[in-house]
């Protein structure tokens, strides 16, 4: 399902909800421990995991760009910045599942806005199939699909834009 996006005052909300057949301590870990982080977006690093803390994002050239940490709840929440933008993990526990809701507070829409769209939808996928114990084969396929879904979505939101 793609990510609902809303315009707002300060710019842009995407929405993704997921539900895991898993707990959502299980779900914090491939977010928060870096060992299952590199499994499927092996660029982060969690460096400092509080509030105030710095997120690393290798930027495949020898320099990291550190992302503040601006909300943290142990097993519930997870937010850093993403650039000019913000990055949300929120996990609600349901009898031995969990819904996840990814936000991403979006500044300005650029073309690189649906392919982080599409990035963000397929890491979500990753995210459910490896903790069933599956692979996804082809990370890249699946993101053309979606990045054209997206490349749509977005025209709609903001009245035909061009991209």
């Amino acid at each position: 399902m793609l990510a609902e996006i809303e315009k707002v005052e300060a710019g842009y909300i995407a929405r993704y909800e997921r539900h895991f057949k898993h707990t959502a301590e299980q779900v914090w870990a491939m977010l928060t421990e870096n060992d299952r982080l590199a499994e499927w977006f092996p660029e982060l690093r969690v460096r400092d995991l509080r509030t105030g803390g710095i997120i690393a994002f290798d930027m495949q050239d020898g320099t990291f760009e550190e992302m503040e940490i601006v909300d943290l709840t142990p097993y519930s929440a997870l937010e850093y910045t993403w650039g000019e933008d913000r990055v949300r993990f929120e996990l609600y526990p349901e009898a031995q599942q969990c819904r996840l809701v990814f936000i991403e507070k979006i500044s300005t829409i650029t073309d690189q806005t649906p392919k982080d769209l599409a990035g963000w939808h397929v890491c979500l996928i990753v995210i459910e199939v490896l903790l069933d114990g599956r692979k996804l084969e082809d990370r890249m396929t699946e993101w053309k699909v979606w990045y054209e879904q997206y490349k749509t979505l977005l025209n709609s939101v903001e009245g035909k834009r061009e991209q």
